[in-house]
């Protein structure tokens, strides 16, 4: 009944709004060249006197569809190897023309775009960026536009000037860096896009209106491309990595000693097995160059924390592996691979163990990329060496294994179809294990999946969806472990649907999302949805999943207003509606929210948020308990943002969650400081405060008789982190990075008390409170015991839950690209972390677990050397 409901909604919704409009394309025609051009930002070279010049830019920001500030114009030329660009920015001051330096790929001040669909499959593109200052960006487009992957790193040359009529910049593109099909003639996408940068303006070779949906199928058109020849591409690129630790001696320990030495080596390549199709493959690879981790801490039991893939080789072309069942949740997450062991050695007293970091990639492969009849293809293949933890007794030494020889299979297709408005595709992954003596984890897991899009009405409306299944086996400890694990929860008291089954050797499961809606024409933009994940779910061997036994219902609508006027530049706002079921058919959640956001006049940002859950119930809260009913809730935020091209520019955000009755209340501040004193370099200063009071926060559970008791306690929870960057660039290949961040959390418990009724709405009735005559605190083993009808014997007991974390991690990366596609890498890392009295202040923890300890150091240089054919 609810499917017909939204379905019905979204029909309705198809019939009331309009459609978007369609341009003209423009066209420009190129050469064939075989004259010399030298890549000097000049323009100056005989060769570009072959060929017209094209321009007329359109204004995209701040208003669409006038003409922009100063016009630019741009050359194309080609020959047997490479694409040509010439871009001339006009200015009438130069000397105001923002010519940041960053590292590559930093997009700031000013610069020009040049957007290359050669697939010309209105879906991807490759963008090649130069700014004002000579420094070279590059991004791959998926997703029609909607994303932009920063992490393609193609060898490309560049240049630029600034004169007395702007700046001019051009560009040397190897074929063999794009992807494209045979043909007598080929027929690209094109576009280019323009940044001034102080005066917070885009402009547009080919104009694409604010209200059309699509940005890649909505280009301009290259011609003139006569008998292209296929350039395979094969680059290798050997490394060579030495490292030396410094770190604080553990008296007795072997493997603390104070230092460390080691030499690494690998290789990567890159080869073009056809024009459209590439092998990227990695041995032995080594990322010690990627910035760490930010600091966390969880409190809702949840112990799997999703993190952003950094490393250079998962990172590419991450978006053809892309399968979503919902939010972060996904089919595959390249973090499992090469991950914290999963299991642990155990010692006995007077023994020291070292313990892996994380496991060991001997190789992986990847085949990707996408043919010219539409075909996106995607296959990763990887194996992680066994893992020992190693003991030391006294000088007699043993290993034991804690994580097991692993390999992972990933394959991913995607057809286009209907003029690449529409396309199937279709997910499978493997994960297989050589446990020998472990048996806590899986033995094999797979799961699989399709997926769909389809558009229509010049591609302002769209559905889309997917369906997924897993199945994970192992032995029954593995497999009642899984049932047990607080994704899934079979042994909760009150699912009648679910029980834990100790004999089971495997579990199946699905998952997936459908919704669709109006993304562009006018501007009224909307989408309906619903997600599930079945209790017997689960992906986390190669995947990301957080919990299972949902089935969400989602819906928003939004009024955009895209035409400035003397207030504001562009402006939004949305209603937001969600709901949430389990298998059971409890009704768990439902939520109203609203929300807006402004682009003001001088280009400052305010945004907020409202929104309100008059009904949350958790499956998980008690951690296998009965369901647990948390009080109203409502939340707000807000942030407001200066001008960020200014070169000091900042942000300060607050938000609030508290319950009704005043059982919690969670707020957060955010500050975010940027400054830009030179155009070579730039700091900035993020900081987060959160602080919670929650008078039913989780402790443990225990038993007083044969009663089971959950208890709960008021939480004091502070956490406070500083993270602070600091960017040099010498020259548009040679840069200075720092990044550190301190993080400190720190919780205290009081006035405990334990579940009583745990769907009551009244929070009175939902929990029975402890008072100090029934609770005793024990110094010695540090344990509070409870004596609940005060006969004199303690019926349970629980360890004092109070905790003071603090970590410090920090990265200084010097990064030189002595030539294209080669690097010479300098990392200085050093790092804590520790625990300490919860009773003493947060600033005071600060001091004496991060700034008064004696820092890991870690001292790394890698050098690269990319072969190229």
């Amino acid at each position: 009944m609810r499917v017909r409901t939204l379905l019905l909604i979204f029909s309705i919704f198809c019939l009331q709004f309009g459609w978007g409009q369609s341009l003209e394309k423009k066209i420009y025609t190129t050469k064939k060249t075989d004259k010399e051009i030298l890549i000097d930002g000049r323009i100056d070279d005989d060769a570009w006197g072959t060929v017209p010049w094209g321009g007329d830019f359109i204004q995209k920001n701040p208003e669409e569809g006038v003409a922009p500030a100063f016009q630019t114009k741009f050359k194309i030329l080609y020959d047997a190897k490479y694409l040509y660009v010439a871009i001339r920015a006009f200015d009438e001051s130069p000397e105001e023309i923002e010519a940041r330096l960053t590292r590559r790929d930093g997009f700031a001040g000013d610069r020009v775009n040049v957007i290359i669909d050669s697939y010309h499959d209105k879906r991807t593109a490759f963008v090649f960026t130069v700014t004002a200052a000579g420094v070279k960006g590059e991004e791959f487009v998926t997703q029609n536009g909607q994303n932009w992957d920063e992490s393609w790193n193609p060898v490309w040359y560049t240049d630029a000037v600034i004169d007395d009529k702007g700046w001019t910049g051009e560009m040397k593109i190897p074929f063999s860096q794009l992807r494209f099909g045979k043909a007598k003639e080929q027929i690209w996408g094109l576009n280019f896009n323009r940044t001034i940068f102080r005066k917070n303006e885009r402009s547009l070779w080919q104009r694409i209106p604010n209200d059309i949906s699509g940005f890649v199928s909505e280009a301009g058109e290259l011609h003139g491309l006569i008998d292209l020849k296929s350039q395979k591409q094969l680059e290798i690129q050997p490394f060579t990595v030495l490292s030396y630790e410094t770190f604080e001696k553990e008296p007795g320990n072997p493997f603390r000693d104070g230092e460390n030495f080691r030499v690494n080596g690998g290789l990567d390549a890159k080869i073009g097995v056809t024009n459209d199709l590439t092998l990227d493959v990695t041995i032995n690879p080594d990322f010690g160059q990627v910035e760490a981790d930010p600091g966390n801490i969880v409190l809702d039991g949840f112990d799997d924390v999703f993190f952003r893939e950094q490393r250079p080789f998962f990172v590419e072309n991450k978006n053809i592996f892309d399968f979503r069942v919902g939010g972060q949740d996904n089919v595959f997450y390249s973090r499992r691979i090469g991950r914290t062991p999963q299991t642990s050695a155990d010692s006995n007293d007077g023994e020291f163990v070292d313990t892996p970091i994380n496991s060991s990639i001997i190789a992986a492969a990847k085949f990707s990329g996408k043919t010219r009849d539409g075909w996106s293809i995607g296959v990763l293949e990887t194996v992680t060496d066994n893992e020992y933890a190693e003991i030391d007794n006294n000088g007699e030494r043993r290993e034991v294994l804690v994580e097991p020889l692993t390999n992972y299979f990933v394959t991913r297709v995607q057809k286009d179809f209907n003029d690449r408005k529409s396309f199937f595709g279709g997910i499978f992954t493997a994960t297989n294990r050589d446990l020998q003596s472990i048996n806590t984890l899986h033995k094999s897991a797979y799961s699989g999946g399709l997926d769909f899009r389809h558009e229509w009405k010049n591609r302002d409306y769209f559905i889309q969806g997917n369906f997924s299944m897993s199945h994970v086996s192992g032995s029954k400890e593995a497999i009642q472990r899984t049932q047990e694990s607080i994704r899934h929860l079979f042994q909760r008291v009150d699912a009648n649907h679910l029980s834990v089954d100790p004999n089971r050797t495997s579990l199946t499961g699905t998952g997936g999302r459908f919704f669709g809606g109006k993304r562009g024409g006018g501007n009224w933009r909307f989408f309906l949805g619903a997600n599930w994940k079945s209790p017997e779910f689960e992906l986390n061997d190669i995947g990301f999943l957080r919990q299972t036994d949902q089935i969400w219902q989602f819906g928003n609508i939004e009024y955009l207003w895209q035409n400035p006027t003397k207030i504001y530049r562009r402006a939004s706002a949305r209603v937001v509606l969600r709901s949430m079921y389990d298998f059971a058919g409890n009704f768990n959640r439902i939520e109203y929210e609203t929300r807006g956001n402004i682009n003001w006049d001088n280009n400052w940002n305010t945004e907020g948020r409202i929104g309100y859950r008059p009904r949350s119930i958790q499956n998980s809260f008690l951690r296998g308990g009965p369901r647990w009913r948390n009080s109203e809730e409502v939340y707000y935020n807000f942030a407001i943002g200066s001008d960020s091209s200014r070169r000091f520019n900042f942000s300060i955000g607050y938000s609030n969650n508290y319950g009704t009755d005043d059982s919690f209340d969670v707020k957060n501040y955010n500050l975010n400081l940027n400054y830009q004193p030179l155009d070579a370099l730039s700091v900035s200063l993020s900081t987060n405060f959160r602080e919670n009071i929650n008078k039913t926060q989780y402790v443990s559970e225990r038993v007083n008789g044969t009663t089971p008791r959950y208890i709960l306690g008021e939480i004091d929870n502070n956490n406070l982190s500083f993270t602070f960057r600091a960017n040099y660039s010498i020259n548009p290949n040679l840069s200075i990075q720092y990044y550190g961040q301190p993080f400190i959390a720190r919780g205290r418990y009081s006035n405990f008390n334990y579940v009583s009724n745990s769907l009551s709405e009244n929070i009175d009735n939902r929990v029975v409170f402890l008072d100090e005559n029934q609770i005793d605190f024990n110094n010695v083993d540090d344990v509070f015991q409870i004596d609940e009808n005060l006969d004199g014997t303690t019926d349970y007991e629980f360890s004092n839950p109070d905790f003071s974390f603090a970590q410090f991690r920090s990265n200084l990366v010097m990064r030189w690209e002595y030539i294209p596609g080669s690097e010479f890498f300098f990392v200085w890392s050093q790092g804590t972390t520790g625990s300490q009295d919860p009773d003493r202040s947060l600033l005071g923890g600060l001091n004496n677990q991060i700034l008064e300890q004696e820092l890991e150091n870690i001292f790394l240089i890698k050098f690269t050397y990319r072969f190229l054919k």
